[in-house]
């Protein structure tokens, strides 16, 4: 699933998640132990006491029928569970979440086949765990297969999980309904009764009825349809691969589509609604070349006939994976190359380019559970990059990718973070793993171990993986393992890998050998990445020809360098990288020790490890280490590459935040950016200097604030007088002249602010149809949205726009307003969800609280509606602790911290719980301190900069 940012919370009750699904049920339910139980509402024992399922029954396969009304928006459904007992019992537990069941029968299978005779099950519910309990009249045996009957009808979801709700505009103005799943990670519960967790997989045999002006589709091609009397059509699909229940899908909706073939024979279809139908040409294209891509790198074949992508209305995150039709959001799937930017068109191909790498990692091997899911999620991320480098080169993707790195890094620097593989329990923290560390950790340790094994070893070891967990579920050291095994140990002073994979050490380019004695240790090397939290910080002091190294765990916060803190113990192997003043070869050295040294041939005048930063970790640079590379970047940054630049901007800044370098050795360095063209570089700049008058924005600091922003937009003056106001150059360039265009008008920097009205009120002129250049187009709005006339014709023009592209630059712009009044409505709306949708609350929300004259109406407006939010967007959601992190991450008061905390401390088990609001309090805490530690060296350092002019 692409996701739109953080969550969080590490898992409670331990002990429960080391069992393992099978045979944890170790006794029958009846038994004396039957005091530990639960009870029901009724007073009933409860015959289950774990919020994990236990291992005795197991699905095999499920046919489900179902029929939604979407007049009504309620469905009718039944489901047949074909299962298997695996160990005696009296009860079969099973996931079910606001379905109301009316009738439950279970009939024996004989072992010839046929049919025994049906018996009523006893129903128990107990929706603190969103489980049931079907109880039988006789002990069901070990050994026995049985189908499950169950007839039962529900609500359509109001929400944006589960069977749910999704509604558009039709160019008349009529309302369309549609109905739409998102099950993961734990809401198939709320469609039909199953076994919802990833680990228990089966087949699925889907029935659908429906209106003859609606279309269905679901995970596999519909192989009949039936006319019933009533007049609804009943659409049969196909009998799916052995999958997850969070990976089935199905929609009734008026739809329409496009296909093509894939070389390989796969029919690909775009759906959407009507209207937009003409602006699926671009994903249609992309998913073609991505699905034949990875079918010949990974040289395993597609296993269904057909993947739909579709565009639904309403959705929470930015797409879902489920095997053979995967979900988007508009914006991330429709595009129009009259309107849509290169940032859009960006976004969309690797986004298609992320599900499509789901059917492999995460649909065909799955996760064994939730505390992996960085399996799924960090792989598909990962290969976002790989894909995407290949399929459209003119995109130039790998340029993007430290971003990531540098995201992961702002949330695993705190003590809220969590190891990528880490405990989970309940649905709220299962939630809240589909954060950074997932993702963007995930990819980025996955890069590190690629860099370190060589892309040959790499794709022969996932390759390996990928084939030996096919339709199962898989664990961290499976990974490792798959990794480890490609070459025997006893092999690695000979060769890499073995048979048509391996490679002498005498074809491996010069430099890029490894201590070979550590080489295949992947296991040992990766456990130190993914079951401790956080990452290293490396210290290099060079002294002569020695270069010495040591390494402690980077953390912000007050118990930074605690000697008895649980991190102080941390110890990674760091597959380090570096290159010289005298050799630009990148040179290796795997660091397992606290401490350690390398020798190099002749004293340097400066040495840069993490060598285009593929490795994740910071680096410190001891003595005059910094000074030297602050010198190298004012007379001649390009002698390292512009990924080298953007690392070393992010890096000090990172070691002024733990006091490892003074705020003016960070500032003295960010003056070369004056020379600077290259795009990661500037937005890492931008990334590391706005927060720092975001803060002042928020503490009536006016004069050190004005100062500030005069020197950032004089730091970038000449490269933003540069730009023309157009659509030309590379991606980078495009993407680079958006944002400095933005960053210009909004810092009111006059010749930006003249083109941009200028551009705005012929815009204006012409009702909107002259065509504006769609990578600028979004300062032009956010110069015109200043005025009240600017602001109503946007807002008009947002609300019959068709494209969705024009739609998100209009809702950004819209917030940058200096109305109160307006931004208030504007967050209402979104609450309401007529006008504006309700699945763009958060990101409005968050752009208003950036806002100086808004901020402090976002976080009234997240206090007031918290349960109305929780309430759609589901407790522990991305969506949530996107919000709760986005609204207060430029708090730097302690006024406003005790603020913050009474009220999560307030909701109690409604939130207080949550990760996001660990990590909203270490954040503010961080920039409380940063602010009394350095405001004052700002000042002084920008009146000595005014003095030396």
């Amino acid at each position: 699933m692409a996701s739109i940012s953080c969550l969080k919370l590490i898992g409670l009750l331990a002990t429960f998640i080391t069992l393992s699904i099978a045979g944890t049920l170790k006794h029958d339910q009846t038994s004396e132990e039957a005091r530990d139980f639960p009870l029901t509402s009724d007073g009933q024992t409860y015959p289950w006491n774990k919020m994990r399922l236990p291992g005795s029954v197991v699905p095999v396969h499920y046919d489900l029928l179902i029929h939604p009304n979407l007049t009504t928006l309620k469905f009718s459904a039944s489901v047949r569970i074909e299962v298997f007992v695996k160990s005696d019992t009296n009860s079969i537990i099973l996931h079910s979440k606001n379905l109301e069941i009316i009738k439950a029968y279970i009939v024996p299978v004989k072992e010839d086949g046929t049919i025994g005779s049906e018996s009523d099950l006893h129903l128990l519910e107990y929706p603190p765990f969103e489980q049931i309990a079907l109880q039988a009249g006789e002990p069901l045996s070990s050994g026995a297969t049985h189908l499950i009957n169950i007839d039962y009808i529900a609500n359509l979801s109001e929400s944006f999980h589960g069977f749910y709700k999704s509604t558009y505009k039709t160019q008349d103005g009529q309302l369309s309904v549609l109905a739409s799943t998102q099950f993961e990670p734990t809401a198939a519960r709320m469609a039909f009764p199953c076994f919802d967790e990833p680990a228990f997989k089966a087949k699925f045999s889907i029935k659908i009825r429906r209106e003859s002006r609606h279309i269905a589709v679901s995970n596999m091609p519909v192989i009949s349809s039936v006319k019933l009397a009533n007049g609804l059509i009943e659409d049969q699909f196909d009998v799916s691969v052995k999958m997850s229940t969070y990976l089935v899908a199905f929609i009734v909706a008026d739809f329409k589509w496009v296909s093509k073939e894939t070389k390989h024979g796969i029919k690909i279809s775009v759906y959407s609604v009507p209207e937009k139908i003409n602006q699926t040409s671009f994903a249609l294209d992309a998913a073609v070349r991505l699905l034949d891509f990875y079918e010949d790198y990974f040289n395993i074949p597609y296993p269904l006939p057909k993947q739909d992508l579709a565009a639904i209305p309403d959705f929470q995150s930015g797409a879902m994976e489920n095997w053979g039709l995967t979900t988007y959001r508009e914006s991330a799937l429709l595009y129009n190359p009259e309107i849509s930017s290169a940032s859009d068109k960006l976004g969309i191909t690797m986004i298609i380019a992320h599900e499509l790498a789901h059917q492999w990692f995460g649909n065909l091997v799955t996760m064994e559970w939730w505390n992996d899911l960085w399996l799924n999620e960090g792989f598909a991320k990962f290969m976002e990059i790989i894909s995407v480098n290949i399929t459209h080169p003119e995109l130039q993707v790998r340029e993007f990718f430290l971003d990531k790195c540098f995201s992961a890094m702002e949330v695993d620097a705190f003590n809220s973070s969590h190891p990528v593989s880490t405990p989970v329990e309940n649905p709220a923290q299962i939630q809240e793993m589909f954060d950074d560390v997932s993702y963007e950790k995930g990819a980025c340790i996955l890069n590190m171990l690629m860099d370190y094994l060589t892309e040959d070893v790499f794709k022969a070891g996932i390759i390996n993986y990928l084939r030996h967990h096919s339709y199962g579920n898989a664990k961290n050291e499976d990974l490792w393992d798959s990794l480890t095994n490609i070459c025997p140990s006893d092999d690695t002073h000979g060769s890499r890998l073995s048979e048509q994979f391996c490679l002498r050490k005498s074809d491996l380019p010069p430099g890029s050998q490894w201590f070979m004695e550590d080489i295949l240790d992947v296991k040992a090397m990766m456990n130190t990445w993914t079951l401790q939290k956080g990452f290293p910080l490396v210290t290099v002091t060079v002294k002569g020809r020695q270069v010495l190294l040591q390494q402690e765990h980077y953390q912000k916060g007050s118990n930074f360098q605690d000697p008895n803190s649980e991190s102080a113990s941390y110890l990674w192997q760091i597959p380090l990288t570096y290159i010289t003043s005298h050799s630009q070869t990148i040179q290796r050295h795997l660091m397992r020790t606290k401490k350690d040294a390398i020798t190099l041939p002749e004293e340097v005048n400066w040495i840069k490890f993490n060598v285009d930063m593929n490795g994740y970790y910071i680096v410190h640079y001891e003595n005059d280490g910094w000074d030297a590379l602050i010198k190298l970047l004012s007379q001649n940054h390009t002698v390292v590459s512009s990924n080298d630049r953007a690392n070393l901007i992010n890096n000090v800044f990172q070691l002024v935040s733990i006091g490892k370098l003074p705020l003016d050795k960070a500032l003295d360095l960010t003056l070369y950016l004056k020379n600077e063209v290259s795009t990661m570089p500037v937005f890492q700049g931008m990334n590391e200097l706005i927060p720092i008058y975001k803060l002042m924005e928020k503490r009536e600091m006016v004069e050190v604030e004005n100062k500030m922003k005069a020197y950032i937009v004089n730091l970038l003056k000449n490269l933003i007088d540069q730009q023309s106001w157009s659509d030309d150059g590379s991606v980078p360039e495009r993407l680079l002249r958006s944002s400095l265009l933005v960053f210009a008008c909004v810092r009111k920097y006059q010749p930006c602010v003249e083109k941009a009205d200028e551009y705005f009120r012929k815009w204006m002129e012409s009702n909107g149809a002259l065509s504006l250049p769609s990578d600028v187009t979004m300062a032009i709005f956010a110069v015109g949205a200043q005025s009240t006339e600017g602001w109503d014709f946007l807002f008009e023009k947002y609300r019959n726009s068709l494209f969705n592209s024009e739609k998100s630059k209009i809702r950004v712009a819209l917030t940058i307003s200096k109305n109160t009044e307006k931004l208030q409505w504007l967050m209402d709306q979104a609450l309401q969800g007529d006008i504006v949708k309700t699945q763009d609350l958060p990101s409005i929300v968050i752009s208003v609280s950036k806002n100086p004259t808004g901020y402090h109406l976002a976080w009234e407006f997240l206090m007031k509606n918290w349960d109305k939010l929780i309430e759609k967007f589901e407790l522990g959601s991305p969506s949530i602790a996107y919000t709760v992190t986005g609204i207060t991450s430029q708090y730097s008061t302690r006024l406003k911290l005790q603020e913050v905390q009474r009220f999560f401390e307030s909701l109690k088990d409604n939130g207080s719980q949550l990760r996001c609001v660990q990590q909203a309090v270490e954040t503010i805490e961080e920039n409380i301190r940063w602010m009394d530690k350095n405001f004052d060296k700002i000042s002084t350092w920008l009146e000595n900069l005014e003095s030396v002019k």
